[in-house]
């Protein structure tokens, strides 16, 4: 596998889709049911894409693409991705 950044590295892209910090997350692997922060998360970067990989087995979280139409997340093996209650917006 080729070299990947930590779950940080998604923080801008997932900005325009989350309006809070979602890198402190806890993200739930669907794969090997680990559940970490996810900025834990292994992140490989490609034009425009960023390939969201589960630190303990590896397999894809989940994936951003962004586009000049906007941006595409697949949520490929995330079973979940729980926000800290201090992290809501509205009641």
């Amino acid at each position: 596998m080729t070299t990947h950044l930590d779950g940080n590295a998604i923080a801008g892209a997932l900005s325009e889709i989350f309006t809070m910090d979602a890198t402190t997350a806890e993200s739930r692997c669907r794969s090997c049911g680990d559940v970490a922060p996810l900025a834990m998360a292994m992140v490989f970067v490609k034009p425009n894409t960023y390939i969201v990989r589960c630190h303990v087995c590896e397999d894809v979280l989940f994936t951003v693409q962004l586009r000049s139409s906007g941006s595409r997340l697949d949520l490929d093996a995330l079973a979940s991705l729980e926000f800290d209650g201090a992290d809501r917006v509205g009641p």
